[in-house]
Parts: structure tokens; sequence; C-alpha cells
């Protein structure tokens, strides 16, 4: 039954899955998906949320969430992981 669930639902579908979970579930703003990947229980994904727009939008808060979705795409659990000022993110090359 696991592998019949897996195969329907795509890497895309778990990602718009996702957005409309964290739409529900918080006020802020989701702005995109920026990781999908499949696990043993189904998807995990990362959503970027504009939690604080600011003046310029240079100064904007933003947050990732994590959101861990079964093969269905119901949600199993979620968590912010970072908070952080847009363009001040880490980007993880080590080089500036």
């Amino acid at each position: 039954m696991a592998d019949e669930d897996e195969r329907a639902m795509s890497a895309s579908d778990a990602a718009s899955r996702a957005l409309a979970h964290v739409a529900d579930l918080i006020t802020s703003e989701p702005v995109a998906v920026t990781s999908v990947e499949p696990v043993e229980d189904g998807w995990l994904v990362e959503v970027e949320v504009l939690e604080d727009r600011r003046i310029p939008s240079s100064a904007d808060m933003l947050a990732l969430y994590e959101l861990e979705l079964d093969f269905g795409g119901d949600l199993l659990a979620y968590r912010r992981t970072k908070r952080y000022a847009r363009g001040r993110a880490d980007t993880g090359s080590g080089v500036s």
C-alpha cells in the first residue's frame, strides 16, 4: 500500500501540499518551497516564509519551516528551523 501511495504523490504534489499546510497553520506569507525530498515515511519539505515585512524590503525577516508529510500528503509534523533577515541567509558555500 505504501508503494502505491508513494507513486500517487510526486515531489511537485508534496511541495504544493506543504505550501497549503503552511498557509493553514501560520499567519505569515509562504514565499517558496526550498527543498523537497522523499523520506522513509513520506516527504520532507522546506518552505521559506515572509514573517515580518519591513521597509526597505532588504530588512524583511524570513523563516524556514520544515514539514513532514506522509505519502498521501497529510501533515505529520512541522517546525520552524531558522529565522533570518533577507540577504543574510547562510549560503553554505563558505566563500565570501
